[in-house]
């Protein structure tokens, strides 16, 4: 074997092109198909008892004769899918810590493990937009609203790529129900499209993110995964891109001709591909530029990061679920749990407190997310009652569940407040795992498990377990475990305090208990609308063969149809007070300049999340009448004022002109609203444009 094209480190992009030049011009047809694919999927995953993530799955590249090296795969949104890794908040609880700073050093710490588990390839970055709180895999994605789909993706992806690992954002595109996402079609006029579903993705790759995982579902009739549209005309026309595209697993291309829409890796194995793809060349139903056009956007990706100079010298397993990953899973924990509503119980005063209730299964349950792809075999998770235990003592912690309501009454009773931890495991929300597959689930041949879910709200003896609490006559706060948007009409006139924390990750119980007892204030923002009635989110059918996904989802459809949200996006409570003035706004040349006094006027030092929304003028339509557009986080201390200042990019205003197809602003007087939540106003200027 000859390892003359092998990358080196530090080669310039010159002699990167020049290696990858003689690469195309050695490999033998076949060579560069087996580029094209991944391989030995079938048999690891078999080996492996049909565990996802016990090894690297070889994804595209590879040509041994040659030195060329592989594309090596793991997943996945909340942590390393590979050995005992750390397992972080779900990807919805860290969009509701608004805090790409902290996403950033997140992406960085996966990076840091995926090398020491020898991987260069992540899945980690989920975007795909929040249409309706029933879809199964909500918590892999960021929230409702592309901006910040995009700010917080971007900066996740920017981190994964700082220790030479690829980043690839999926699912391209329109990815927003999991039941019948290997089969439905999915229905959208342009202006929805590229307004509504599509900016996130460009902001990431714009940020420098070097990969895109097309979707299973079918776009206005063909399949995402062999669309040219969405990979050649969009993608590398009008975006740019250079990197590659690859499948999802096993079910992502079905036709050799997605090569010339733009696919370049089937994986994990060539099914479709393989023998298939080189007979169409050789048949002459593909060209053998296709090939190499494929080939070549493979090896740049591969090659720019082999070359570049790691940051470490080495990345020992040692790195992996290490002290200061932990920290920053329970820092971001912390910063993600939203406080709904409190009535004044919190935060507890542990001197006061004799005892706690802590009721309900969920409360005992190591229970950091679905069990499919992005599952997480963390080495320890403190759950909710271990923390509350910790930080306490097991002689001040009674605990009860849903099996003995007159026991968990007792509890309450017997305690100065009750703490009921209620939600969705596995079992209920996730990556749809039909029976006959396993993708991470402890054991085979199980019934199916998670999808979509069929009910917004909680379950019945969850309820009933809250109503016996709430009979003890002692205070009752409620902490909500779930993917995204949880309806709590049923029950929340017997709560006396509200949080929902996610599935927050293997430090979750420590951050939970620290934020009771008022040892730091929480600062989490709903990264989604939390409806009172659910007929007021869009339809969803989740076994549906064809769906339209119209303009209006989100906050933009509560405000457009003047429906009053239980919770709007961006509520959260604090345990500190802020104040905002002297709001200024000019316009520069590419963007508008927006600064804005905070002040903490409460007791205790706290972060605060400044929302900046742009209303139009109302001359086109549909529009939203305010949509995010920047957004930022401050900590202050007590009597602290920070001035913060956001850019808003006049392009981020434009809108979609399918008679052009390009982009227009449309003039006139704009908004700035400066902003709590979406429901919440605090200040507002006007700029013309």
């Amino acid at each position: 074997m000859t390892n003359d094209f092998a990358p080196v480190k530090g080669l310039s992009p010159a002699e990167i092109e020049a290696r990858i030049d003689a690469i195309l011009a050695e490999a033998t047809l076949a060579e560069k198909v087996g580029m094209m694919s991944g391989k030995g999927f079938f048999a690891a995953y078999k080996e492996d008892n049909r565990v996802w993530g016990a090894r690297p799955y070889r994804a595209g590249g590879g040509i041994e004769r040659l030195g060329v090296p592989c594309f090596w795969f793991t997943d996945g949104p909340r942590g390393v899918a590979r050995g005992q890794s750390t397992a972080f908040p779900c990807t919805m609880a860290r969009g509701a810590t608004f805090d790409t700073d902290l996403e950033r050093r997140i992406g960085e710490a996966m990076s840091l493990e995926i090398r020491a588990q020898d991987c260069n390839l992540s899945g980690a970055v989920c975007i795909n937009l929040l249409r309706h709180p029933a879809w199964g895999r909500a918590q892999e994605t960021y929230g409702e609203d592309p901006h910040h789909l995009g700010a917080m993706g971007a900066a996740l992806g920017v981190g994964l790529q700082t220790h030479n690992v690829c980043a690839t954002v999926k699912h391209f595109a329109l990815n927003s129900m999991e039941n019948a996402r290997f089969t439905v079609d999915v229905r959208i006029d342009e202006r929805t499209l590229h307004e509504i579903y599509l900016p996130h993705f460009k902001t990431c790759l714009d940020a420098g993110v070097a990969s895109v995982m097309s979707a299973y579902n079918r776009m206005n009739g063909e399949y995402c995964g062999q669309h040219r549209e969405l990979l050649t005309d969009i993608l590398r026309g009008d975006w740019g891109f250079g990197g590659f595209v690859h499948s999802d697993w096993v079910m992502g291309v079905y036709q050799p001709y997605g090569a010339a829409a733009g696919l370049d890796v089937e994986n994990p194995e060539p099914r479709v591909w393989g023998d298939k793809l080189v007979a169409a060349v050789e048949a002459g139903h593909l060209e053998p530029a296709v090939i190499d056009t494929a080939c070549r956007r493979i090896l740049r990706t591969l090659y720019r990061f082999a070359c570049a100079e790691d940051p470490l010298p080495d990345y020992p397993i040692g790195l992996v679920a290490c002290n200061a990953h932990v920290a920053l899973a329970c820092e971001a924990a912390e910063k993600a749990t939203v406080l709904l509503e409190n009535d004044g119980v919190l935060p507890l005063d542990p001197e006061r407190t004799a005892k706690v209730a802590v009721l309900g299964r969920l409360a005992r349950l190591a229970n950091t997310g679905d069990n499919g792809s992005s599952r997480v075999r963390a080495p320890h998770v403190v759950t909710a009652l271990d923390g509350i235990v910790a930080r306490l003592g097991d002689g001040r912690v009674l605990t009860g569940d849903e099996d003995d309501l007159a026991a968990a009454r007792a509890a309450a009773a017997a305690a100065d407040v009750a703490i009921v931890v209620a939600g969705y495991t596995a079992e209920d929300e996730g990556e749809f795992i039909p029976g006959d597959l396993t993708l991470g689930q402890d054991g085979a041949g199980r019934r199916a498990i998670g999808g979509d879910r069929l009910d917004l709200g909680l379950r019945a003896d969850q309820i009933a377990l809250i109503d016996a609490a709430a009979a003890s006559g002692k205070p009752v706060i409620v902490v909500i475990v779930a993917g995204s948007a949880v309806l709590v009409e049923a029950w929340r006139s017997q709560a006396n305090a509200i949080l929902q924390s996610f599935y927050a990750g293997m430090a979750g119980g420590t951050a939970l208990a620290r934020l009771l007892f008022g040892d730091v204030s929480p600062s989490g923002r709903l990264p989604f609308t939390v409806a009172r009635d659910p007929a007021d989110y869009p339809f969803f059918d989740r076994d549906a063969a064809r769906i339209d996904y119209g303009y209006w989802h989100g906050y933009a459809k509560f405000e457009a149809e003047r429906l009053a949200p239980r919770y709007a996006f961006g509520h959260g409570l604090t345990y500190a007070r802020f104040g905002y003035r002297a709001l200024s706004a000019r316009r520069a040349s590419t963007a508008i300049e927006v600064s804005v006094a905070v002040r903490n006027d409460g007791a205790m030092t706290a972060d605060e999340v400044v929302l900046c929304f742009i209303g139009f003028p109302g001359t086109v339509q549909p529009r939203a009448a305010k949509s995010l557009k920047a957004f930022a986080r401050v900590t202050l201390a007590p009597g602290e004022t920070g001035v913060v200042r956001m850019t808003v990019p006049l392009d981020d205003l434009r809108y979609r002109d399918p008679a052009t197809h390009g982009w227009k602003l449309e003039p006139g007087v704009h908004r700035v609203v400066i902003a709590r939540s979406a429901a919440e106003p605090l200040l507002e200027t006007a700029i013309s444009l």
